[in-house]
């Protein structure tokens, strides 16, 4: 079944997801068109041969795609996904899926009651690394999780932040990065049950924060904690690590060190440190690489997009996911604001994720 696909909003990610779209004729994909106010846009657009328009309502009702990819600016993504939805038309919403969880919980319910397909972009589900430990942990490998550590720090060039917008609240690393590294945490260890965190702009001093420590507790009782900053030079980054962006340098360095009472796991690298026979410190610990096949997180989560509008997989991201995983990056800025430990808002009425298994 062919599907047409349109683009809404063509910044740094939509043009990675221009790239992928025109690369799909041959699953069934035709790019429709791209809707971006910005002259770059309708240059992207004509190296493509596909129509260009500066408002996406105007691009919806001329061009009516199956799908749409929204990529457009966080404040624009409630706006843009009410627009599809109206329309009946299926949309894989970029992360975050709002910038508040009330307007995140509005767009999936929306959803679900037009049964519209959304899909949130949170495209490390979709890399083998990610989906190869979450195996690992919920087949009791590591066995029970004990602690989780990750680090999300590095150094955002100076142009970066010639946009206004990112030297302003809600344009920091906590909603754009940190929300990354939540997700895949939720993904692999269970949902987050409290947060607690301080912030900072001692670097830049702008009103947005540069650098964060969280502490979190998650539902299986597991501790955990992430480092963030975008103001030092450093590898100990997904991004700078997992070599699924070619736009970041790859290091051979550690993310994420999650811990279980059969052993460690290093990631990306998925480096498994266990005891082959007596446990305890003074015994030597085994070092054990896990193979895995990469491929593009980026486009297989479109090719599972795909499916998705064609209505044979559910989305792996659902609404009510991505909106949780809103709740938890938002109660890092709530708990650094206060000062106080906090929950993840959630509705009373939205069941609870099962544990995840062999963590428990």
């Amino acid at each position: 079944m062919p599907v047409s696909i349109a683009l809404i909003g063509a910044g740094l990610i939509g043009r990675s997801h221009a790239a992928i779209l025109a690369s799909l004729a041959a699953e069934g994909v035709r790019f429709a068109g791209i809707a971006d106010p910005a002259e770059s846009a309708r240059q992207l657009a004509a190296s493509y041969g596909v129509p260009h328009y500066a408002e996406a309502g105007t691009m919806l009702d001329e061009v009516v795609p199956d799908a749409v990819i929204v990529a457009s600016p966080n404040v624009l993504h409630a706006p843009h996904a009410h627009a599809c939805i109206e329309r009946g038309i299926a949309l894989l919403l970029e992360k975050p899926l709002a910038e508040d969880f009330e307007t995140a919980r509005e767009i999936a319910e929306q959803a679900e009651r037009a049964n519209v397909p959304l899909l949130v972009g949170q495209f490390r589900r979709h890399n083998p690394v990610v989906r190869a430990a979450r195996e690992m942990i919920r087949s009791g490998r590591l066995g029970r999780l004990v602690t989780v550590n990750a680090s999300s720090t590095v150094l955002k060039p100076d142009p970066y932040f010639e946009t206004e917008w990112r030297r302003q609240k809600g344009g920091g690393p906590i909603l754009i990065n940190l929300v990354h590294d939540i997700d895949a945490l939720r993904f692999l260890c269970g949902e987050i049950e409290t947060v607690q965190a301080m912030a900072s702009n001692a670097m830049r001093g702008w009103p947005v924060e540069d650098t964060a420590a969280v502490l979190l507790r998650f539902s299986n009782g597991a501790l955990g904690t992430i480092v963030l900053s975008d103001a030092t030079p450093s590898p100990f980054c997904w991004d700078q690590t997992a070599g699924e962006n070619p736009a970041f340098p790859r290091h051979d360095a550690t993310a994420y060190w999650i811990s279980g009472t059969e052993g460690t796991l290093e990631m990306p690298s998925l480096t498994l440190w266990r005891y082959r026979g007596q446990r305890g410190w003074d015994q030597p610990l085994v070092r054990e690489t896990i193979a895995y096949e990469f491929r593009d997180p980026l486009r297989e989560q479109t090719l599972h997009f795909l499916r998705v509008v064609r209505r044979e997989e559910t989305p792996l991201v659902s609404g009510r996911d991505g909106a949780r995983t809103v709740a938890a990056t938002i109660a890092v800025s709530r708990s650094a604001a206060a000062g106080v430990p906090v929950r993840p808002e959630e509705p009373p009425e939205w069941a609870r994720p099962e544990p995840v298994a062999g963590a428990q």
